[in-house]
């Protein structure tokens, strides 16, 4: 079943949104003009990263066997992206306390992209 070899990255998705609903005025506050390059977007980077990278590694049996390993990396990273949108529209619409950020999406974004070539690079030489 898909889900039972999904449980690590459905959990750590679980997980990326619940520390995306905490509460903004329990988080710690930075001075506007640095919040684009705030350490903040680092963890958008790593948290993205992490959710494309176990993504694709408990699907690495039919990545091994795929002929387009390079379309399935697109459609996770993708996949990562759109679930990193959707944490930045919660935040601006639904959890209280909460901005969605634009530039937090494009760090979403880029985690989800890193993520996924690092494991493409990783193995872009294992031959099944």
């Amino acid at each position: 079943m898909i889900f039972r070899r999904q449980w690590p990255a459905i959990l750590w998705a679980l997980f990326i949104l619940i520390v995306t609903g905490i509460p903004g005025n329990q988080i710690p506050k930075i001075p506007t003009f640095l919040e684009w390059l705030s350490p903040d977007k680092f963890v958008h980077v790593v948290i993205f990263g992490v959710l494309s990278y176990l993504i694709l590694y408990r699907n690495r049996k039919q990545y091994l066997k795929s002929n387009d390993r390079f379309n399935i990396v697109v459609n996770v990273v993708l996949l990562s992206a759109a679930y990193g949108l959707i944490t930045e529209l919660l935040q601006y619409y639904v959890f209280i306390g909460r901005n969605g950020n634009v530039f937090d999406f494009f760090a979403n974004a880029i985690g989800a992209f890193l993520g996924g070539m690092a494991y493409f690079l990783q193995h872009s030489k294992n031959k099944v």
